[in-house]
């Protein structure tokens, strides 16, 4: 399904289940599809709102994006749904959209959920990712691209399956829906241009920080740092998982996720 955000910006997303409405923003280069392993374990509690962030998936690529925009279409979404709250989780890029709603919106959140995410991108970061933004947009061979950025979100275990690894990379090649060189790198210049430093003290709701012990992208210290400077936060560790959190321990992270919405 298709909503309108602004400036009359189509935008992709998906509702199912049934319960408390629990919006998910997905992280860089990802769209409502990335969530999959996770679903199941959700829509049976939850009345589940995936969008594709704008500049991925179904959602227009074209658009200019930052980390505000996203926060605001979310915003959008829910209202136009009629859902005047929602519990919210952000993965990454998608927690720290998660974290600009949470001070722009107090009235429309009851909980947040943040996974692998930082109060802002680090240096070394922002160099990385825009080198992933060039390689991608001059050509480079697409299988050792993905494949690069495997070797940051997963942990070393994940490759001793080698037929897993190719069937993850042989579905990225086949995606019906790329996601374009230029969208991909629009987040990227969203992701460094924003910081949440400022925002966190305005955070009132209620907030699980949930890390990976083996996160090389956004490692303890910058989950530890926003249990710090959010007045009603608390950090859970998730133990061999790296930055993609959900696909790698889905069912430690679902535990997790149901017992804090429930709590």
């Amino acid at each position: 399904m298709y909503f309108y955000a602004q400036e009359n910006i189509p935008l992709y997303y998906e509702v199912f289940g049934k319960g408390p409405p629990l919006l998910l923003i997905a992280g860089l280069a990802s769209d409502s599809r990335s969530w999959q392993p996770i679903l199941s374990g959700l829509r049976d509690t939850f009345t589940l709102i995936v969008p594709d962030n704008r500049g991925a998936g179904r959602s227009c690529q074209e658009c200019l994006l930052s980390i505000d925009q996203i926060a605001d279409d979310c915003h959008a979404l829910i209202r136009s749904l009629g859902f005047e709250r929602v519990n919210l989780l952000g993965h990454s890029m998608g927690g720290m959209a998660a974290m600009t709603y949470a001070a722009r919106y107090p009235q429309a959140l009851d909980k947040l959920v943040l996974v692998s995410a930082a109060a802002e991108n680090s240096a070394r970061n922002n160099l990385l990712f825009s080198d992933w933004a060039t390689a991608y947009a001059t050509g480079s061979d697409r299988a050792a691209w993905f494949r690069n950025i495997f070797f940051w979100i997963f942990t070393e275990p994940f490759f001793h399956d080698q037929r897993a690894v190719d069937l993850a990379v042989h579905g990225l090649l086949h995606d019906p829906w790329p996601q374009s060189p230029q969208a991909f790198r629009r987040q990227v210049e969203a992701i460094a241009e924003w910081n949440g430093a400022d925002l966190l003290g305005r955070i009132a709701a209620p907030t699980r920080v949930i890390t990976g012990d083996r996160d090389l992208l956004f490692p303890l210290e910058n989950a530890s740092r926003l249990v710090q400077l959010i007045a009603d936060a608390h950090l859970v560790v998730i133990e061999e998982a790296a930055h993609s959190i959900h696909m790698e321990q889905p069912q430690a992270f679902l535990r997790s996720v149901a017992d804090f919405l429930a709590s």
